[in-house]
């Protein structure tokens, strides 16, 4: 309900530029410039001083801007309160998401919550868990599901739950045959990572140095940016990978893959964060509440 040319001219704003503000709203560039302008010929003023490539505010601009946070801010609360006191749950959700949860967790915490309400849209951004935290962080996200615990001051969380991370290989690579392995049993075999950022690579990272293990000691054999490429070079006996227990149970059952537990035990948290507002809509509180119920309980599984 809120008037379109103010949310364009708050995202040229936020992102600083009128592509950035184009790809975020899903909108053709020429779309967002006719919005600026129509904006800028309402209050006779030009309210942004355009560069190559950035976009900056002018002394009537910023007025506008302040002005245009506290109204579109309003206008989410209307729209929130006026649907609770119907009782149906509408609207668009914006979710970030690590791509391990992404993948293995998200399709069934989505297709629960759609049944429940089916008027909601949820619009999923895949990424490491740092970058969706960030994203939350700058309310680029309503909300994330991530794999790290995050100390931000500007964030909530709520943990829900654990996963035990595995050595993953090929059934006939000989780390298989253990019942469990030490960083120290795992040094001298290449390791298959994941990409800077990635959660279960620092926490790979961190069980390493905890056993006194530095990572210039251990042979890199591939930083790579999903867990299904680690899965396969594992299962072509290229070297060992971690990963979450729940993300590796259909290979294994495949027989593609052997999975062995670490000793001692390396868990993942399973996290739900979101900006810590004195408002927040009844749509993102029980999306949150619904997505740690389904993690705890398929942990437990």
């Amino acid at each position: 309900m809120a008037d379109r040319r103010l949310q364009v001219f708050n995202a040229v704003v936020k992102y600083g530029s009128f592509t950035r503000a184009a790809e975020r709203l899903f909108m053709t560039q020429p779309a967002v410039t006719f919005q600026i302008k129509q904006l800028e010929e309402h209050f006779n003023t030009r309210l942004l001083e355009r560069g190559h490539g950035y976009a900056t505010l002018t002394p009537a601009g910023e007025i506008v801007h302040n002005y245009a946070e506290k109204i579109l801010a309003l206008n989410e609360e209307m729209e929130a309160r006026v649907s609770e006191l119907t009782d149906e749950l509408s609207g668009t959700l914006n979710i970030g998401t690590s791509t391990t949860i992404a993948a293995y967790w998200l399709p069934k915490i989505l297709e629960g919550f759609k049944r429940q309400y089916p008027r909601v849209i949820p619009r999923v951004s895949v990424g490491n868990s740092s970058l969706v935290a960030g994203r939350v962080a700058n309310r680029d996200l309503d909300l994330g599901l991530i794999e790290i615990v995050t100390d931000d001051p500007s964030l909530e969380r709520r943990g829900a739950a654990q996963d035990e991370l595995m050595v993953i290989c090929s059934p006939r690579h000989p780390l298989a045959r253990a019942e469990t392995l030490t960083a120290a049993e795992l040094l001298p075999h290449p390791f298959i990572t994941r990409e800077p950022g990635n959660a279960i690579r620092d926490l790979a990272d961190q069980y390493f140095a905890a056993a006194g293990i530095g990572m210039e000691e251990v042979t890199i054999a591939a930083e790579l940016g999903s867990l299904a490429a680690v899965k396969q070079l594992a299962s072509e006996g290229f070297g060992f990978g971690i990963a979450s227990h729940a993300a590796i149970q259909r290979d294994i059952g495949e027989g593609r893959i052997a999975a062995v537990p670490l000793l001692p035990k390396l868990y993942t948290p399973l996290e739900v964060i979101f900006p810590k507002d004195k408002f927040r809509s009844r749509l993102i509180t029980t999306f949150a509440e619904f997505a740690v119920e389904q993690l705890a309980a398929g942990a437990q599984r």
